[in-house]
């Protein structure tokens, strides 16, 4: 009996993946969702137009309250999301008690005209994380905050020389790590073509509707992206990084497909560097040797 394992071929897994390029679900690209209350909301005013696409520029996902219960209820109902909320003064003096032990909640930004008014009283509330004045600040805060979460969900798994060369342990293996390393070979051996690129930019686009410096950065990354700007794109501060995060840490099969081919480019790049810098340092000591 073959004992060698099960590999599709690349001709029928590049047809697999193309005919399985789905549309991303609307919350895809990430799990953050920030909550606006105040009662003087009104969109079709100009500055809280402005003041809402500033929001979305950092969190895609943000929910508009005029009233406290309705605050609630949205962080009841999207009780699996790490959640942000700002919120006026006057209205979090009443809401805050509500809310704060919620374990979905990470952080309450407090936005007033009058900053130093409010700061006694929000000290005795671990998540209020300040108040403000101005959206600016506001954002630049959860960009900080943001950071903080993705380090914070960053898993590893650490095993010692002696656990990775016994059998025993390699057979106890978690399934989806295996699975994992089975779709990871899948992905690198498709060949792709602009199609595939052309294929992203539009699920990001409904991602990330109404994010006026995202929708940019898709364009930008539709015309002009390469596979030796790879590792470019992904250490940028955009959605190349947060879709990719998100995708590997949830396992989403449908984003990690679209993005199949930037994987693929990613890790070839990554490969070439590190052979590069070996085969540098092997130089470098061999004329040390000599002299």
């Amino acid at each position: 009996m073959d004992s060698k394992p099960f590999k599709p071929s690349v001709k029928s897994s590049h047809e697999a993946a193309a005919s399985y390029v789905r549309q991303p679900r609307q919350r895809i690209a990430s799990n953050y969702l920030l909550v606006w209350i105040d009662t003087s909301i009104d969109q079709t005013n100009k500055d809280c137009k402005n003041t809402l696409a500033h929001l979305k520029n950092v969190i895609n996902d943000v929910k508009l309250c005029t009233q406290p219960d309705q605050c609630v209820q949205v962080l009841k109902q999207y009780a699996h999301e790490r959640a942000f909320v700002i919120t006026s003064s006057a209205l979090g003096q009443h809401l805050i008690p509500e809310i704060h032990g919620m374990p979905q909640l990470d952080a309450i930004y407090i936005f007033c005209g009058n900053k130093f008014r409010y700061q006694e009283w929000t000290q005795n509330w671990t998540k209020i994380k300040g108040v403000y004045t101005n959206v600016k600040d506001i954002c630049q805060a959860l960009q900080v905050a943001l950071k903080q979460c993705e380090q914070d969900t960053i898993a590893s798994t650490f095993l010692t020389i002696n656990e990775i060369a016994s059998p025993e342990n390699l057979n106890q293996l978690e399934s989806v790590f295996m699975y994992t390393q089975l779709f990871k070979e899948i992905l690198l051996e498709i060949e792709y073509d602009r199609k595939a690129i052309k294929n992203l930019a539009a699920c990001c686009r409904k991602v990330f509707s109404g994010n006026t410096i995202e929708l940019q950065l898709i364009n930008e990354f539709e015309h002009d992206y390469r596979p030796q700007k790879a590792i470019w794109w992904y250490t940028r501060e955009c959605f190349t990084y947060k879709m990719l995060n998100q995708a590997l840490r949830t396992l989403d099969a449908d984003i990690i497909i679209n993005m199949g081919f930037f994987l693929r480019d990613l890790h070839q790049q990554i490969q070439q560097l590190y052979e590069q810098q070996v085969s540098g340092y092997g130089a470098k000591s061999f004329v040390v040797y000599r002299g």
